[in-house]
C-alpha cells in the first residue's frame, strides 16, 4: 500500500483517514522484460537535455485515493517539487482504493481542464489506457507513479523501485526469519494491482530457488487495501493454516492489520511477518517483537520524483525513450526498459535502524 522505502505502498499500502488505514504500497512496476517499443515513449519526439525547464505548469496527481496517508505523504513530495519548479500542483482522485471507474472519470476531467501533465498512479493496469490516450493525444504528458498502467498508455513510470528487488527481498527477508522452513503465505492487496502481481510473481520466482525446498507457499489471500479485510484475513489464514510460519504483506495497510492481529494473538513471536511497511506504522510492532524487519522507500521521494519526470517531459528534456538521462533533486536518473525509471533499492527496518526514520 512507501507497499509502502517510505509507499509505492505502498503500496498499494489504501483505505481512508484512520490510523488503522495508514499507508498502502500500491506501488506497481512493469516487468523487467517489457519491450522499450511497446511504450508510448518509443513514438514521442526527439528530446533535447538542454532544454530550459518550463515554469507556469499545471500538474494533476490522481492518486489510487485521497484522503489516504501514503498516498498524501507521496503527493505532498510532489506538491513542493513543483514548488520548487514554478509549476502548480493540483490532486484529484476517489475516495475509495477499488474505484476504477472514478479514476476514469478523473483522467477525463484532467483532460478537460487542459492540464499539461500528470501523475497516475493506476488501480487496474488496463482500465485507464483509454483515457490515458485520450490524455496523450491533447498534448499531456502522462506519468505513472506506484502503480502501472500499459507502457502504451503513458509517458513514463517512476517505480518505488526494481519489481525484481522488492519481490525477491520480501522472500529472503521472511526465509532467513523462519530458518528457511515452513509453510508461508502472501497478504496481498487487490486481485487486480498491477505492481502486487508483479512483486508476487518475483516472489514465487525466487522460492523456486532449491535453498528455499522446505518452504511452502500454501497460499495468496486478498485484503484490498483495507484494514479490517486486511485483518480478517489475517486471521482466516492463521485458521486455515496453524502451522504457518510466516506471511509476506506487501502493502502496508496489509502488513500493520496483519501485525495488529498477530500482536494480540498466541501467534506473535511464533508467526514471521514482513513485507512493505513504514516506520511509523510499524515502529511498535518491531519494539514488542511482534515483526523482525520489513522494508519500503520513501513516497515523498516518490512524487517528488514524478513531478519532476512529468516537468522533464513537458519541458522536451526527455520523451521517455530507454537510455535518456535527467536531473531531477540533484540526482541523474537513466531511463530504462518500458520507460521505467527506478526510485532506488528499497530500506530494510529493524530494531536497530526505526527510530532514525519519521514517515
Amino acid at each position: 500500500m512507501l507497499t509502502s522505502p517510505l509507499r509505492r505502498t505502498c503500496a498499494a499500502l489504501a483505505a481512508g483517514t484512520s490510523l488503522a488505514l495508514f499507508l498502502t504500497a500500491c506501488g506497481g512496476t512493469t516487468k523487467n522484460d517489457v519491450k522499450a517499443d511497446n511504450s508510448a515513449a518509443a513514438s514521442a519526439g526527439k528530446a533535447d537535455p538542454h532544454a530550459a525547464t518550463k515554469k507556469g505548469l499545471t500538474v494533476g496527481f490522481l492518486p489510487k485515493q485521497v484522503n489516504n496517508p501514503y498516498f498524501t505523504t507521496a503527493d505532498k513530495g510532489g506538491r513542493k517539487a513543483l514548488a520548487e519548479l514554478g509549476s502548480t500542483y493540483k490532486e484529484v482522485g476517489p475516495s475509495s482504493a477499488t474505484d476504477t471507474s472514478g479514476q476514469v472519470s478523473y483522467v477525463n476531467t484532467l483532460t478537460q481542464q487542459q492540464v499539461d501533465g500528470m501523475a497516475v498512479s493506476a488501480q487496474d493496469p488496463g482500465a485507464l489506457c483509454t483515457a490515458l490516450k485520450q490524455a496523450m493525444s491533447n498534448g499531456i504528458k502522462v506519468v505513472t507513479y506506484d502503480s502501472d498502467t500499459d507502457p502504451g498508455c503513458r509517458n513514463a513510470f517512476v517505480s518505488q523501485a526494481s519489481a525484481e528487488d522488492l519481490g525477491r527481498t520480501e522472500v529472503q527477508l521472511l526465509a532467513r526469519q523462519i530458518g528457511y522452513k515452513g509453510d508461508i503465505a502472501i497478504l496481498s492487496a487487490a486481485q487486480t494491482a498491477t505492481n502486487q502481481n508483479t512483486w508476487i510473481g518475483y516472489m514465487k520466482d525466487e522460492l523456486k530457488d532449491p535453498k528455499y525446498k522446505d518452504v511452502r507457499l500454501v497460499k495468496i489471500a486478498y485484503g484490498n487495501d483495507d484494514a479490517q479485510q486486511s485483518f480478517q484475513q489475517t486471521q482466516g489464514l492463521l485458521q486455515e493454516h496453524p502451522d504457518l510460519k510466516g506471511i509476506i504483506s506487501p502493502t502496508t495497510v496489509g502488513i500493520k492489520a496483519a501485525a495488529q492481529y498477530l500482536s494480540g494473538s498466541t501467534y506473535k513471536g511464533k508467526v514471521a511477518l514482513t513485507g512493505l511497511g513504514t516506520p511509523d506504522d510499524m515502529r511498535k510492532y518491531v519494539k514488542n517483537g511482534t515483526v523482525q524487519a520489513f522494508e519500503l522507500w520513501d513516497p515523498a521521494k516518490l512524487g517528488d520524483l514524478a513531478a519532476r519526470t512529468v516537468v522533464a517531459l513537458a519541458s522536451g528534456q526527455i520523451s521517455g525513450k530507454e537510455g535518456e538521462t535527467f536531473r531531477a533533486g540533484g540526482t541523474t536518473y537513466t531511463i530504462g526498459r518500458g520507460g521505467v525509471i527506478n526510485l532506488g533499492r528499497p530500506t530494510v527496518f529493524d530494531a536497530k535502524n526505526i527510530d532514525g526514520f519519521d514517515f
